[in-house]
């Protein structure tokens, strides 16, 4: 595992588009809407790069027994919280990998398989994903997931991984980007365009 990567949990199902990862409780601030994320293949020199699209805090029968007990002691909530299962689901779309050290922006040549880890990427790995925006199309193509707050919370966080006196320049040239995907959806470019708008410091 490469400084800066956390362990977040392991695939559950795979497809070539996405997959859906299993943890137990959620550390703070990980995962987040929008992060980009990586399942290395074992025994292979490929790393799967996604973003994550979802999270969902599953039914809980342990928590369904505390609410209908009526009063919930703030021990029993903390014990839940970090000492049980949390059943907590993560949905990731996949937009490219890594084979010999090259990345490519793309959908992989084979999923991740049931039980392979996924971290998160340490912002070195985030600058070198982003150094090209052919991903940008994938995300707003995707079916059933919300495309357009997932491209602006994934920018604003790829920019904070930048050095202050680059962040703009990144966010402008994605801007371009999107520009040239949706120039003939004005309304759809102009809602994301002014929510990637650089803040002036």
């Amino acid at each position: 595992m490469t400084p800066q990567t956390l362990t977040i949990g392991w695939v559950l199902r795979a497809s070539t588009t996405g997959f859906i990862v299993g943890c137990r409780v959620l550390q703070p601030g990980v995962p987040q809407f929008g992060d980009l994320v990586k399942v290395p293949l074992p025994n292979t020199d490929t790393d799967v790069f996604g973003l994550i699209y979802d999270v969902q805090v599953r039914d809980d029968p342990a928590v369904r027994q505390l609410i209908l007990a009526g009063e919930m002691e703030p021990e029993a909530m903390l014990d839940q919280r970090e000492n049980r299962l949390v059943p907590i689901e993560i949905g990731v779309l996949v937009v490219g990998y890594r084979q010999n050290e090259h990345i490519f922006q793309g959908l992989s040549p084979q999923p991740p398989l049931s039980l392979d880890v996924l971290t998160t990427c340490s912002n070195a790995e985030l600058r070198e994903f982003t150094r090209e925006l052919v991903y940008l199309r994938l995300i707003l193509n995707a079916g059933k997931i919300p495309a357009d707050e997932l491209i602006v919370a994934h920018l604003r966080r790829a920019a904070s991984a930048y050095p202050p006196e680059t962040r703009r320049a990144f966010l402008v040239g994605a801007g371009r980007e999107i520009a040239q995907l949706l120039n003939f959806d004005l309304g759809r470019l102009d809602s994301i365009l002014k929510r990637i708008r650089p803040v002036e410091e």
